[in-house]
């Protein structure tokens, strides 16, 4: 092959040094004035050396060369021979192209600039900020409830990036979120997974992360991906939370993202609510109130101030704070026994307001023993739930409702989808039969017996889009509700969605409760981001093998229409081994957004409850 020769070389030279950019172009150019300014001034002073009048030397010359360089126009004004005119237009004219140039040079590097600062290209430079990694309609839960927790931390941000455009990103969000108050919010363009573009973010001072499970095919290849890039690279590693589809995944990702990570079963989070839903009506909204931010909320306190005490004492310890277990160093215990002692290496588990908020009681309980009743809740009896449609995580819910049914209960799925009642092999409770029905169909639905059953599940149907699939579960619901009026039956109803602004429109069904799979999520992840440690408390919430949330009629705890204490109410349900958080009003039961639900009132509150009443509680089932 032949040698490269001298002018290929010093082509591929200047062709180089012109591709570095604005920089060096500006130099190029810079070089050809100086030029341009000395064979000017050089030619000036050989074909004119007496002109123009008055130049005292060849510095002088030099000078008047540059000013016509740079202004054009002087040349109007000069008078001299023709050699002199000449030159000095060969200047002005070199002169025009060059600042011409400059100009435009200057103009396009700014351009790229700001362009490349609207992409969101820039490196951060914040400290203590909390960042999420992808994009997903949980984004704006996540958003939403970050800037309410941080409405007390002046300088507070919040960084997002995703592979999306920085403006209509920062637009979306804003949007829909509303007023940030104190919090700022960052946007940057670029791919999770490609550690080039994580290093924008700046994790090494980062508060934690947030991984989301973006929307589309195999979600969970995508974050165990951005878990890889996480643990692979160089610096501090903040504590990240992630959400994950698939509970066959979670072994893979735990594996990818390593001991930083903590990770949310999205299905099986999601599956456990809407059991614990369909047998409890208006355990979503308990739920949701303790994961938002805008009503109670988990704390940990320190135990030293209660060291001494039992756990039924400390039920009474704080005013305006509801007491249901403690961390202990073994692990998170909710709704102890009542003789179980705290110590001062313990951490007691409390709802409140807030911290600020978490006082001390100042005097002994009002407790109107007269009024506490001593009836145990009836026992469980075989019952009967119909579960219409059919999705990927159905079959989970039917395992995790076996868990919970006695011997002998029955769970019918009504619904066309092919995939219907298959592997569910190995229940030990439960009856299952399938029947071929198209669940928005009226007559469909009149001809399975719905007022046999005690529980009704209207799940989403994965065949379609969140979108549409939402319009079919709120026709099924609006067909349900017509008939419970028309026919005078009673049974629960709870149903999946996936928009939170579908949630309105189905409130004219009132259904029990309502499940937003992507909201629970969101908030759930939220809560994490800011304290990770709240993980084994919600774990035990929605896990049926401990404590859970029940709300149980109140004449099984004081007599009806009598008023009292909450003191009163959360020492009967201490007598029974069970810890109150609130109670229920049932004539508020279908109106938004609390549902008639109030958890964690002071404890000198005085109430009285009727018939139809309920007293919140976490208990053994």
């Amino acid at each position: 092959m032949a040698r490269a020769t001298f002018r290929e070389r010093a082509r591929y030279w200047f062709d180089n040094t012109m591709s570095r950019g604005t920089a060096s172009l500006v130099g190029w150019l810079a070089v050809v004035s100086v030029a341009l300014i000395f064979v000017v001034t050089g030619l000036t002073l050989w074909l004119a050396p007496d002109e123009p009048d008055g130049a005292s030397g060849p510095g002088e010359v030099l000078w008047i060369t540059l000013m016509h360089a740079l202004t054009p126009g002087k040349l109007a004004s000069d008078k001299g021979s023709i050699a002199y005119m000449a030159v000095m237009f060969a200047a002005s004219l070199g002169g025009l192209f060059i600042v011409s140039m400059l100009v435009g040079l200057l103009s396009n590097g700014l351009r790229e600039k700001v362009d490349r600062l609207r992409r969101g290209r820039s490196r951060i430079v914040e400290k203590g900020h909390t960042v999420v990694l992808g994009w997903s309609d949980q984004v704006f839960t996540i958003v939403s409830e970050l800037v309410k927790a941080q409405a007390g931390q002046p300088g507070s941000v919040i960084a997002v990036l995703a592979d999306r455009d920085k403006l209509d990103m920062e637009e979306e969000i804003r949007d829909h979120v509303g007023d940030f108050g104190r919090t700022r919010l960052v946007c940057r363009t670029g791919r999770p997974t490609e550690p080039h573009d994580l290093a924008l973010m700046n994790l090494a001072t980062a508060r934690s992360v947030v991984v989301l499970s973006p929307d589309g095919d195999d979600p969970d290849a995508h974050v165990i991906k951005i878990l890889l890039a996480l643990a692979k690279r160089e610096g501090a590693h903040p504590p990240a939370v992630a959400a994950i589809t698939a509970s066959r995944n979670i072994a893979a990702a735990r594996l990818a993202g390593g001991d930083e990570v903590h990770l949310v079963d999205s299905d099986d989070t999601a599956s456990q609510l809407i059991v614990q839903s369909s047998r409890q009506s208006g355990m979503s909204v308990v739920c949701m109130d303790l994961l938002n931010f805008d009503g109670g909320e988990v704390y940990m306190q320190p135990g030293a101030d209660l060291a001494g005490r039992t756990y039924g004492q400390a039920l009474d310890a704080y005013e305006n704070a509801s007491v249901i277990g403690l961390r202990k160093p073994s692990g998170v215990v909710l709704n102890p026994p009542m003789d179980t002692l705290v110590t001062g290496a313990d951490q007691v588990i409390v709802i409140a307001q807030d911290a600020v908020g978490i006082r001390p009681a100042t005097r002994e309980p009002d407790v109107d023993a007269g009024a506490i009743v001593a009836d145990d809740c009836p026992a469980l009896q075989a019952e009967r739930t119909l579960l219409l449609n059919w999705n990927g995580r159905a079959e989970q819910i039917i395992r995790y409702l076996d868990a919970y049914v006695v011997p002998g209960a029955v769970v019918e799925i009504a619904t066309d989808h092919p995939k219907a009642g298959a592997d569910l092999s190995g229940l030990r409770n439960l009856t299952v039969n399938v029947k071929d029905c198209d669940t928005t169909d009226r007559y469909a639905l009149e001809s399975l017996g719905v007022g046999l059953f005690q529980h009704v599940i209207v799940l989403s149907d994965d065949r379609y889009t969140a979108h549409h699939a939402d319009t079919r579960t709120l026709m099924t619901l609006l067909q349900l509700r017509d008939m419970q009026r028309t026919l005078g039956e009673h049974y629960s109803i709870v149903s999946e969605m996936h928009e939170e602004s579908n949630r309105v429109l189905a409130e004219v069904t009132e259904a029990d409760d309502i499940v937003i799979s992507d909201t629970v999520i969101g908030l759930l992840l939220a809560q994490l981001a800011q304290n990770r440690h709240l993980a084994d408390v919600f774990g035990q919430l929605f896990d049926p093998r401990g404590s859970e949330i029940y709300p149980r009629p109140a004449c099984s705890y004081v007599r009806p229409g009598e008023k009292v204490t909450f003191s009163t109410i959360v020492e009967a349900a201490r007598r029974k081994g069970e810890t109150a958080i609130g109670y229920r009003d049932a004539s508020g039961r279908n109106t938004p957004p609390h549902y008639g639900i109030v958890l964690n009132p002071p404890k000198s509150r005085s109430v009285v409850l009727g018939e139809n009443d309920s007293v919140i509680v976490l208990a053994e089932r």
